[in-house]
């Protein structure tokens, strides 16, 4: 019984959060308040100093900017930019760029 747990506690863990937001809004909201620093598809930044975010985990990109918005996480032009963002916008958003294709790593 005692492996059984053990198990299932690893499957949990390594198990990704589902996206519960939606994508289609989230790439709307994305083209009128993201793509102009991270581009249309969070892979194209205008400048080295904007992160791409295409192909990030939803769970991560979801409390990451939850946490830009509450200032668990500071950075001005990022609080500034979700202050006025509902709950299911950064749902939206995170599910849009999650689904985008990652590339922060080349392939060899």
């Amino acid at each position: 019984m005692k492996q059984l747990a053990v198990c299932l506690l690893a499957v949990s863990v390594a198990t990704p959060v589902l996206a519960k937001g939606d994508a289609a809004a989230g790439e709307a909201k994305a083209k009128q308040v993201c793509a102009a620093c991270h581009g249309p598809d969070g892979n194209t930044p205008t400048s080295p100093d904007f992160p791409k975010i295409g192909g990030q985990y939803y769970d991560y990109l979801l409390h990451t900017l939850k946490d830009y918005k509450t200032g668990a996480r500071k950075n001005a032009i990022m609080a500034g930019q979700v202050q006025q963002l509902t709950a299911k916008d950064l749902e939206d958003l995170a599910a849009y760029f999650a689904k985008q294709p990652g590339t922060l790593y080349s392939k060899r």
